[in-house]
């Protein structure tokens, strides 16, 4: 057979090399307008996890319009029963691989998540919305509906926390119970009520201003259902190893909720712009804080 020098033009040689000069404009076109596929995944990605500040509570209440975090804390059943589950998890938006490809922004509807990161960031920061007609800043009260919204660090748009009865169709996929969602309608759907976390003492604390930072227990007011972080069931996402959310009520032998069901409104740090309550320090007995303390010399 011969053999053909370099410089020597075969088959449909100007078809294809028209071919990779169109391929080449097309290339540069898309990158002008940020519509190349590693552009779309990296903005998604820079917003969801861009850092968060979250508002500081003066008076230490919850208001209406705080732009918060919600946090399942540390618990001793859940080192007892789910070791790799351990430590506290904050609810976030959940965005699986095929979601990161082929959205640029967020899609209703999207899923929920338990993740291990306790700082603020745009997935797992959420803003306390009035559906009854409370103005912004106000305290939220225990026993008052509320709606949570995020905006996954996108200024443009924003989708709100929601569950419905679990049916045929719908329903969590790892625990088969009441599935939670985030919707971009707000509705009956939407609304969530804070319930003090003493069973014994619900009725006497009804009405009261919701301290943040305080474990309680966030009930969806359609279901009349607790949200929940089981522990035991989790899913893979585009970051990795997350937990499922759901509703449901776990309920121990004295009729109380366990501790799946705790949450923590956790608000800012004020000595700590980037920081957040969680974070500050435990203060000790006569006013020396925990990290602080300095052995004597």
């Amino acid at each position: 057979m011969a053999a053909y020098r370099r410089g020597v033009l075969i088959g449909n040689w100007n078809e294809d090399a028209c071919l990779e000069e169109d391929r080449l404009r097309d290339f540069m076109h898309k990158r002008e307008r940020g519509e190349l596929l590693i552009q779309k995944i990296n903005k998604l990605q820079d917003n969801l996890l861009k850092k968060i500040q979250l508002s500081v509570s003066k008076d230490g209440f919850v208001h209406f319009g705080d732009t918060v975090m919600l946090l399942n804390p540390d618990n001793k059943s859940s080192v007892e029963n789910f070791p790799g589950a351990c430590g506290s998890l904050t609810l976030a938006i959940n965005l699986d691989e095929i979601s990161m490809y082929s959205a640029e922004s967020l899609q209703a509807p999207c899923g929920v998540s338990a993740v291990k990161s306790v700082d603020p960031m745009g997935r797992n920061t959420f803003c306390i919305l009035s559906v009854d007609g409370g103005a912004v800043g106000e305290p939220i009260r225990f026993g008052q509906n509320f709606g949570l919204g995020t905006t996954g660090g996108f200024s443009d748009q924003m989708l709100y926390l929601a569950s419905d009865h679990k049916s045929f169709i719908r329903f969590a996929k790892k625990s088969y119970l009441q599935q939670v969602f985030l919707t971009d309608e707000l509705s009956y759907l939407t609304c969530w009520q804070a319930t003090f976390l003493d069973p014994q003492l619900r009725l006497e604390y009804e009405g009261f201003p919701v301290p943040a930072n305080s474990k309680m227990i966030i009930t969806h007011c359609h279901t009349n259902r607790s949200l929940a972080v089981p522990r035991n069931f989790w899913t893979r996402s585009y970051f990795g190893k997350e937990y499922e959310i759901i509703c449901h009520t776990y309920l121990d032998s004295h009729k109380a909720e366990e501790d799946k069901n705790y949450w923590e409104i956790v608000t800012g740090n004020p000595s700590d712009e980037d920081g957040t309550m969680i974070n500050r320090p435990v203060p000790l007995p006569g006013g020396i804080r925990k990290n602080e303390f300095r052995e004597e010399t």
